[in-house]
């Protein structure tokens, strides 16, 4: 059985719990502390940061600021794990630019700062929450794009999203993980500026 940790139980990190659900995973939800707000679910276990972490596969369901503390606790572990980043590292006060240097990506970043051969994959930041919760964008399955340098690690994280109901497609090595926040950065203004629905967003026909 896959069995996956999530890190942040924000939107992103419901909708992708609920991916997780529908592909049989087993699902532990790590929140900010035992005292959050955020409601338990049944059949999920819950920690809080610093707990250990239960999942093969990672999911950073955080913000991108929030990552020095994530990796603060949690370095060692996430050498040993499949770390998913589905982070858009936007200026949310101005809304009009990444934040992660200009030449690389958060995912590439955060590569560089865990022990050497651990696998990080970009997924799901292409995605908004609705439409990885309904596991359809429009008329068509919801598709995820993905990025990374393991293959083992991207057939896991693809076999999640296609045990899910949804398309996963490999867009090619962590370098392209760059061009995968360009689309998510652009999606999130679309939808913020109502160019776009929140339900909907970019989508990829077969």
């Amino acid at each position: 059985m896959t069995t996956i940790s999530i890190i942040g139980s924000g939107k992103m990190g419901a909708a992708i719990a609920e991916v997780a659900v529908r592909a049989g995973a087993e699902v532990q939800i790590v929140k900010r502390s035992a005292a959050s707000a955020s409601a338990a679910r049944p059949g999920f276990t819950y920690g809080a940061l610093g707990d250990r972490l239960t999942g093969d596969l990672v999911v950073l369901a955080v913000p991108y600021s929030a990552y020095p503390g994530i990796l603060e606790r949690y370095r060692d572990q996430l050498g040993e794990k499949v770390v998913i980043d589905i982070s858009n590292p936007i200026d949310f006060s101005t809304y009009d630019e990444l934040l992660s240097p200009a030449d690389s990506s958060t995912a590439a970043e955060l590569a560089q700062q865990l022990p050497e051969g651990a696998a990080v994959v970009k997924a799901f930041n292409v995605n908004l929450g609705d439409t990885l919760v309904s596991g359809t964008n429009g008329t068509t399955p919801t598709t995820v794009l993905i990025a990374g340098d393991y293959a083992d690690a991207k057939q896991q994280v693809a076999a999640l999203i296609e045990d899910a109901g949804m398309r996963a497609v490999d867009a090619g090595p962590l370098t392209r993980a760059r061009e995968l926040e360009a689309m998510g950065f652009l999606q999130i203004i679309m939808a913020a500026l109502g160019k776009t629905r929140y339900e909907t967003g970019f989508a990829l026909l077969p």
